[in-house]
């Protein structure tokens, strides 16, 4: 009995080590890994106390590297705003130096005008008084009035012949709601068929009559044309130029500027007109 006793013992010491033993074993290796995990937690993460494990060895801080499409965006987008920046800069200049040969431009037709309004002032004839007394005495002659020369722009009161009467009374005169668009669609037909003073006639009182007409400017213009094309650009300089200065925005100032410049050829001022 003693010898049964003692055998049962010595079989279970001998099962209950290894069970032990591994028992031993796998603790440790489960201390091993709770260390390591708890490295891992200081190092990443904050713990569920609110607490932050400053890791045991820090890495260097390494720049952002962007991949190739990032990188590409950016220089594209960079390549762009330069691209913008250097447009604005040329459109800029390309603004100022509009407005300097505005200004320019704007000053040389005020000397013009000035040159202009010199020229076109009648210069006084001589009057009885200062010829000078003849040496001998001589019976007066009666002199006769010499007629006044037409101002400059108005229209010569010539009588028409019937045939230019009748080739005139062919000419449509429109009828509408809208009186100043009858006047300049029937001033034009008779530009449009080379009869000047009547056109000038028909243009001069309708501008007259609605000189702030939202298409006045056409008619202004169309009248210089009439002038010019009468072979009269002296006046036709005057209409030009009063129908771009007083009206810069006008639908026609570019046209009268343009026109300008060819009355002023025809009167042998091309300094002027090239200005």
């Amino acid at each position: 009995m003693n010898l049964r006793l003692a055998l049962f013992s010595g079989t279970a010491l001998l099962l209950s080590a290894p069970v032990l033993s591994q028992t031993a074993s796998v603790e440790g290796r489960v201390v091993k890994l709770e260390k390591e995990m708890r490295a891992v937690q200081r190092e990443v993460f904050p713990d569920g106390s609110g607490k932050f494990f400053e890791a045991d060895i820090r890495p260097t801080e390494a720049k952002p590297v962007l991949n190739a499409s990032t990188s590409t965006a950016v220089a594209d987008m960079i390549a762009r705003v330069d691209a913008i920046e250097s447009q604005l800069a040329t459109l800029t200049g390309q603004v100022e130096q509009q407005g300097n040969m505005q200004r320019s431009m704007e000053t040389r037709l005020a000397t013009l005008e000035s040159v202009l309004k010199a020229q076109l002032v009648p210069t006084p004839a001589a009057t009885v008084s200062q010829v000078p007394a003849p040496a001998t005495t001589v019976t007066p002659t009666v002199l006769k009035p010499t007629p006044k020369p037409a101002p400059v722009g108005s229209i010569a009161a010539t009588k028409p012949s019937a045939a230019r009467t009748a080739a005139v009374a062919k000419i449509e005169r429109p009828v509408t709601a809208d009186a100043f668009d009858d006047g300049y669609t029937y001033g034009y037909r008779l530009w449009e068929a080379k009869f000047f003073p009547e056109a000038q006639m028909t243009l001069d009182e309708t501008i007259k009559k609605f000189p702030k007409h939202r298409r006045a400017s056409y008619a202004r213009n169309l009248l210089g044309r009439a002038w010019l094309d009468d072979k009269k650009p002296a006046t036709a300089v005057k209409i030009f130029y009063d129908n771009y200065k007083n009206d810069a925005r006008g639908d026609r100032a570019p046209e009268s500027l343009f026109f300008l410049g060819s009355a002023l050829t025809d009167l042998g001022k091309t300094a002027e007109a090239c200005e």
